[in-house]
């Protein structure tokens, strides 16, 4: 029978080093994945990345199984991006929203079932783009709340505890970022809506 992460980490604790290279080895990349989404530099996140691992490993005889693995994983890697964010807030200032992204950061993470078109690959990454920057315009920690409710797909208890938030504190701020992102997204609904209706009319 498979272990759990949290068995895996009492693992750790007990001096397991092979053990942590698994846990490393599974949550590299959806570590990196987050950082980059939260930080908006693929270098930077993967410092970040090591960051977190360094501090799961020192905080290892000290861990104990009150949340799930992931709930206290993200929380670390959470509180790093955040502080990543704040410190560098003036530098960022300078940087242009042009700047490049890493491909797919944001993507969907399923693909179509049919090989899209060339038309409608540049629709899509045009799309992609545009929520990218949505959420990267919100503040740091709506974006890290949108961006661990929708593409880690966590539930309110656990964003909460990554937060450090009550439900109610965690609820006020995803309806203003989404309300924000509803805003600034409203015309790729009325474009979608449009491209809908005119897939409707007869030719």
């Amino acid at each position: 029978m498979a272990r759990t992460d949290v068995q895996v980490m009492l693992d750790v604790k007990a001096g397991d080093d092979a053990s942590f290279d698994f846990l490393l080895q599974k949550y590299r990349s959806p570590l990196v994945n987050f950082l980059n989404r939260m930080v908006r530099d693929s270098a930077t996140a993967e410092d970040l990345a090591q960051e977190v691992f360094l501090r799961v490993y020192r905080a290892r005889k000290q861990y104990t199984p009150s949340a799930k693995f992931t709930t206290w994983l993200f929380r670390i890697a959470t509180n790093v991006a955040l502080n990543s964010v704040r410190d560098t807030r003036h530098q960022k200032m300078e940087v242009s929203l042009d700047a490049p992204m890493d491909d797919g950061d944001l993507a969907p993470r399923e693909l179509p079932a049919r090989e899209m078109r060339i038309d409608e690959h540049m629709v899509e990454r045009a799309r992609t783009e545009i929520i990218r920057r949505a959420i990267w315009s919100l503040p740091e920690k709506q974006r890290a709340a949108v961006l661990l409710h929708k593409y880690e797909e966590m539930d309110y208890i656990e964003i909460g505890k990554i937060l450090d938030c009550s439900e109610g504190a965690l609820k006020s701020l995803l309806f203003r970022a989404y309300e924000t992102l509803r805003v600034q997204l409203s015309p790729l609904v009325s474009q979608s809506a449009a491209h809908r209706a005119g897939e409707g009319r007869p030719s």
